[in-house]
């Protein structure tokens, strides 16, 4: 098994000498392979480097978990400092996407400069996977992930117009995985799928029940209390053995989390390190 050491590089909450920021970034070193799981909104990632001692320029690989700007706003850096990066996202990344909350519109589409810099990327360098796909030697992507439980949602009032008339399940939404040797780690952006139907996905299409960890955004934070009930009932017939919480978790959310489950539960922030070689 290669050995794998995860980095939250940006996130909501900050330590190390870290910035926060509503957004959410992760660095995966797998084996010889360096992966960026999304880039935040674009003002955190690039001081967040610097202080955590990562070069961007040994990027081979950047995946996009869904089109939102708090995940995309760095793409353009990202891309200029590793000239030779391949981009894997859905194909609907780039489509217009509104939260409406109490008759306040907001526009949370990818940023038009992120959007440039995508289509000026070398077609062989662009990679648009509705479907699984393999990154690598024991590490990939789900691709679309089928909604099968009845008690989760997308975690939003979110639509693909400002007048609320098509509403937006966020289908582009997408995980990664990477298969070790006490089972699964799962990275997530913001698990717009459902947690649930996120890990039953990735259990089905690896063949590997065990998850050695999950980290990541759950996007809790507006989910009922029946919601966390049945997801927190879910997980412990699981078994995960570490959930890390990000970004768009909520702090309720996570404090239930800590409170019904047998693993640990630790809330992450930038600068948090996962290194699986450790115990």
């Amino acid at each position: 098994m290669h050995k794998t050491v995860l980095t939250v590089l940006v996130d909501n909450q900050a330590g190390f000498g870290c910035l926060a920021e509503h957004g959410f970034a992760l660095w995966i070193e797998h084996g010889d392979g360096h992966i960026l799981l999304d880039t935040g909104q674009g003002t955190a990632l690039a001081e967040n480097v610097h202080a955590l001692g990562i070069d961007l320029g040994r990027t081979d690989a950047l995946v996009l978990s869904h089109g939102h700007y708090d995940h995309t706003g760095a793409v353009p850096m990202v891309l200029g400092a590793a000239p030779k990066v391949r981009v894997y996202c859905h194909s609907g990344v780039t489509e217009p996407r509104y939260s409406i909350s109490g008759g306040e519109v907001r526009d949370i589409r990818m940023p038009m400069f992120s959007m440039r810099a995508l289509a000026t990327l070398p077609v062989e360098r662009m990679f648009w996977n509705g479907g699984a796909q393999l990154l690598g030697d024991g590490i990939g992507l789900s691709g679309f992930i089928p909604r099968w439980t009845d008690f989760e949602d997308a975690g939003g009032p979110f639509y693909f117009d400002p007048h609320g008339l098509r509403s937006d399940p966020v289908d582009d939404d997408q995980a990664l995985w990477v298969s070790t040797d006490k089972g699964l780690i799962v990275c997530l952006g913001c698990c717009h799928a459902g947690l649930i139907n996120t890990l039953t996905h990735l259990r089905e299409i690896t063949g590997e029940s065990r998850i050695r960890a999950v980290i990541g955004g759950l996007h809790l934070g507006s989910a009922s209390r029946e919601r966390l009930e049945m997801t927190a009932q879910a997980l412990r017939d699981m078994q995960p053995e570490l959930l890390v919480p990000c970004h768009c978790t909520g702090e309720g959310a996570i404090a239930y989390l800590r409170d019904h489950l047998d693993c640990p539960v630790h809330t992450g922030y930038s600068g948090f390190r996962l290194d699986t070689s450790e115990p």
